[in-house]
């Protein structure tokens, strides 16, 4: 393929991911930075449940088939007219990238345009952390806090972590894995996440999603169900302002073309490691604010151009990596102070 400009690929792909639809989340109630009246012993899964988690995370691996639908489906306030129903067919690869027993990385790749020769766009990550003792919440307006997770909470329980395109933060969850015979389910309870970019870019009536995410694998592939309400903070009050259902699903297949993404992160890997380091640096913070707009030209778009940058040859890691850090010292604030990434 012809190397094209960072810019003019990602505008090539810039309708899978406005459309597609990163995950959601919640976080239990008693996820607190209050400690408990009294501390409840940790029990722990035992090795086999432990072991069936782990299998249910890994098998989200692979090549798949996707269909991004979504629906309003209940006006809350007064006047409001549901959106139109929105579902967007994708390609996407997810390769574990990190596996150290208690912690899984999983990348997902999205396959873009010619099935035979497709453009590869970095798409969302999640992190699986077993027993955390810390979990991510968004707090609306680019702002999250890391809170403390109370030993009976994260007792068994595994944390996701869902990352943007950029691999700055979104949302986290934790909850147990539930085994059934046919089918391993994931289900934390409710908490905000940013506006997914399908909406942020054409749309400014509401400031958070507060979701229920649920992921359900099966032996056909895996589903990520979403229970959002679309709520509106503002004016010292906090308003709902319509529900929708989503439910992405994953049907495992055997894709054209998947030796682009297998090329794309043998390529970026490095570039990728080092931003990665840089946002975990970034979130030992108690509170932070990242600044996008909804187009993502402060943050995310330029650092995916400097990845991109990497895989075609016109830069090398290093000083990919130091645009890129420059770019995120620019758009985050760490405790309300500037922050410096090395």
């Amino acid at each position: 393929m012809t190397p094209s400009s960072p810019l003019k690929l990602l505008a090539f792909g810039a309708s899978a991911l406005a459309l597609t639809a990163c995950t959601t989340t919640g976080t239990t109630t008693s996820v607190a930075a209050a400690a408990p009246m009294a501390a409840a012993p940790m029990v722990e899964r035992s090795q086999a449940e432990f072991e069936a988690d782990r299998e249910a995370i890994l098998a989200m691996v692979g090549e798949y088939a996707v269909t991004f639908d979504f629906s309003e489906y209940l006006a809350v306030e007064a006047g409001y007219e549901l959106a139109e129903d929105k579902t967007t067919p994708a390609r996407e690869v997810v390769y574990v990238i990190e596996d150290t027993g208690e912690y899984i990385a999983l990348q997902h790749l999205l396959l873009v345009g010619d099935p035979t020769s497709p453009v590869v766009i970095k798409h969302w990550r999640q992190d699986w952390q077993y027993q955390p003792e810390r979990l991510m919440q968004y707090q609306g307006f680019g702002t999250w806090d890391m809170v403390a997770v109370a030993d009976a909470d994260r007792a068994g329980a595994w944390s996701q972590t869902v990352y943007q395109v950029d691999d700055s933060p979104r949302y986290g969850g934790i909850a147990t894995w539930e085994h059934a015979s046919n089918a391993a389910t994931w289900e934390p309870a409710a908490s905000y996440r940013p506006l997914p970019r399908r909406d942020a870019t054409i749309r400014d009536d509401y400031d958070v999603i507060e979701a229920v995410n649920r992921h359900t694998v099966l032996s056909w592939g895996w589903t990520h169900e979403q229970d959002n309400s679309k709520v509106i903070l503002r004016d010292g009050e906090t308003r709902e302002l319509v529900r929708e259902h989503g439910i992405n699903t994953y049907t495992r297949t055997d894709l054209m073309g998947d030796s682009a993404a297998a090329e794309y992160w043998d390529a970026t890997a490095d570039y990728w490691s080092d931003v990665r380091d840089a946002w975990d640096e970034i979130m030992l913070a108690d509170s932070f604010t990242v600044e996008d707009d909804a187009d993502g030209t402060l943050l995310y778009g330029p650092v995916l151009s400097e990845g991109q940058a990497v895989f075609y040859g016109a830069k090398d890691t290093e000083t990919a990596f130091a645009e890129a850090a420059d770019i995120i010292e620019l758009r985050v604030t760490v405790d309300g102070e500037a922050v410096s990434v090395d």
